[in-house]
């Protein structure tokens, strides 16, 4: 067995990373942890069967599914007990890097023998513009790894501190963190403020991404419910959401949508965009997790920028 272990972000990474022939065995973390609720001992028990739960009841994942893609991966991760040097291979958005502080999270219990190097894709050239790992050539894929970064013991703690927060009941410990420019993540205070704007807003009960979904479909005026989702998806910031992701958060306000095809807001939409009104007691709802938090009890003052709780 290979002394070096390639954990990835994605299956569509996996294979495009097979094709730079790099030295080691490649496992899949198959999870989307910025949704539903976590617990801060990755990989127990408890752990899947939470996971498990959120998944089959909002996302439809069968049992099979779960054993067979995410499950075997994990197990697959447990027995590669040999390689001491570990390469972890994520990008800079929300979706990705909650992921990641999870990863090392695992990795500081169970492979404290390990050296852990990351590479993390993000910001790779003068534009504005922010790429994941499949958005690189093969060239620049090798130039990030070859310029990886290794992770101090130090690193490695705060990752965990930072998961351990981000599982807590309570998200104001997240906003009072300000010594990320200490460590090696480049893209985790923006992913975790990030974070914090997806508690619903004072002002109309809604949250930042709902806000944007509202604005985007004046602004953009989409023809089709799939034009939409496009649009959506290219406009989300530093989330790092897919399409089944937007496709459940259309659901939550379709109430206030007269019609998808093409894209039209009712009245109320309208009026609780323009903070005339709330939503909140209509989306409210007692089992939504954010990490450890739920989503409802809590409220983003956008003024102060501050999480308040109710």
């Amino acid at each position: 067995m290979s002394s070096l272990l390639h954990i990835t972000n994605g299956d569509s990474f996996t294979e495009k990373l097979k094709t730079l022939n790099l030295k080691g065995d490649i496992i899949t973390w198959r999870e989307m942890l910025c949704e539903g609720k976590t617990l801060t001992n990755v990989g127990s028990e408890t752990f899947w069967k939470t996971r498990f739960e959120f998944l089959n009841k909002n996302y439809k994942v069968s049992k099979s599914w779960f054993i067979e893609k995410t499950l075997k991966e994990y197990r697959t991760l447990c027995n590669h007990k040999q390689e001491d040097k570990i390469v972890l291979w994520f990008e800079y958005d929300l979706f990705c890097q909650i992921n990641m502080i999870a990863v090392i999270s695992w990795l500081k219990t169970h492979r404290k023998y390990a050296e852990i190097t990351l590479v993390c894709s993000g910001k790779e050239d003068e534009t504005e513009k922010m790429y994941g790992l499949c958005d690189l050539n093969n060239e620049q894929l090798l130039n990030l790894y070859e310029n990886r970064v290794t992770l101090t013991q130090d690193d490695i703690e705060y990752a965990d501190y930072v998961w351990q927060l981000y599982c807590s009941d309570n998200p104001i410990r997240l906003e009072n963190l300000s010594d990320f420019e200490n460590y090696q993540f480049n893209y985790l205070s923006e992913a975790v403020k990030n974070h914090l704007f997806r508690f619903p807003s004072i002002k109309n009960g809604l949250n930042k991404m709902e806000n944007n979904i509202l604005q985007l479909a004046i602004d953009k005026k989409p023809k089709s419910k799939v034009a939409f989702l496009q649009t959506l998806l290219e406009n989300q910031g530093g989330l790092g959401f897919g399409d089944t992701q937007y496709e459940r958060a259309l659901n939550r306000l379709k109430p206030l949508f007269t019609t998808f095809n093409p894209v039209k807001l009712t009245k109320k939409g309208k009026d609780i965009l323009d903070k005339q009104t709330s939503y909140y007691s209509c989306i409210q709802d007692n089992d939504v997790y954010l990490g450890g938090a739920l989503k409802y009890n809590f409220l983003y003052n956008t003024d102060s920028d501050k999480i308040l709780k109710l």
